[in-house]
């Protein structure tokens, strides 16, 4: 005589079967991997620091892996089209976005996103930081750091300091050294880096604060001063120009700088984001590598996934705290 499973165990085994089902899914697709090209969508325009930071990797990456890994640039406004599509794509390692700290900006500033930024994306690695610099034109009365601080301090409100865009790193990094200061000036966005320089060298301007790739060329003609660097410690392409924090006080624990990395879609297998990962570390410790990216003013760095995933939030909530007390308007 047959004996027929009970309701409560057919939805047991059931379930136990579709488990092992997406198990052996999971599996065929970790061991499989990669097992087509790959591409990197960047949210930055080609040629600069960041799409180089990107094509560096990728042309390593493609070495590594055995498969082409392809640049697709993506630049518009907070990133949203490159990360909308990558949080749509298949979960399998095959598609990735170059993420920064204008992704944690983005995900501040604006009202509303087509995607999570921290439940849609799996950061894989941190990539590089870039420098970000305070500078002024040759002829400033500023001759060092310490003179625009003592200037700021006893004009309330004069000094003026340009960043290339509104919602960008550089701004939001001018007002949390207003914050953490205690100065009273003001933050002047410009369309561009190119104007701001303009403005600068005209006399239209106090000083300006930009990532320094930007500005490097115009810092080796000897057309804009140095006065301070924003990092937890000096810049290698600028060793004798301080950082903020060493002029003590309430800058003391000062700091701020850009970054970026690599991040693939949520639910994408771990064994895959650790593959990865490893090909990353080993990539970014190469003199090439390292000799290209310091060549356009860029830092290796590198980690795990779990400290760039740390990074991406503690910036997302840093610059909300910031947006917020400087009344920032979201977009």
């Amino acid at each position: 005589m047959k004996k027929h499973l009970t309701h409560p165990l057919r939805s047991l085994a059931l379930a136990l079967s579709l488990g092992v089902l997406a198990c052996t899914s999971v599996l065929a697709q970790t061991a499989a991997f990669p097992n087509k090209p790959l591409k990197i969508l960047v949210p930055n325009a080609a040629g600069g620091a960041a799409d180089i930071t990107a094509r560096t990797v990728a042309q390593k990456l493609s070495e590594a892996l055995g498969q082409p890994v392809v640049i697709e640039n993506k630049p518009s406004a907070g990133g949203i089209v490159a990360g909308e599509q990558v949080a749509r794509s298949e979960p399998d390692g095959h598609t990735l976005l170059l993420i920064s700290s204008g992704t944690a900006v983005s995900a501040s500033l604006f009202k509303s996103l087509p995607f999570d930024t921290i439940k849609d994306f799996t950061p894989v690695s941190k990539l590089a930081s870039f420098d970000l610099v305070i500078a002024v034109a040759e002829g400033s009365r500023f001759k060092t750091f310490a003179d625009l601080l003592a200037y700021a301090k006893a004009n309330p409100g004069k000094l003026n300091i340009g960043t290339p865009q509104i919602g960008t790193t550089q701004q939001l990094a001018a007002e949390l050294f207003l914050s953490a200061s205690g100065l009273q000036a003001q933050i002047v966005p410009f369309n561009g880096t190119p104007p701001v320089i303009t403005a600068l060298r005209g006399g239209n301007l106090d000083a300006m604060l930009e990532i320094l790739g930007p500005v490097m060329p115009q810092i080796k003609s000897n057309a804009l001063r140095p006065l301070a660097v924003l990092g937890d410690k000096r810049s290698p392409n600028l060793p004798d120009v301080p950082a903020v924090h060493e002029s003590g006080g309430s800058l003391a624990k000062f700091q701020a700088a850009s970054w970026n990395g690599l991040a693939v879609p949520a639910r994408t297998p771990r064994e895959v984001v650790m593959r990865l990962n490893r090909e990353i570390q080993t990539i970014l410790q190469m003199p090439d590598v390292k000799k290209r990216l310091s060549d356009v003013n860029v830092n290796v760095q590198g980690g795990t996934p779990e400290q760039a995933a740390e990074l991406l939030a503690s910036d997302i909530h840093r610059w909300h705290d910031v947006i917020v007390k400087a009344k920032i308007d979201k977009q």
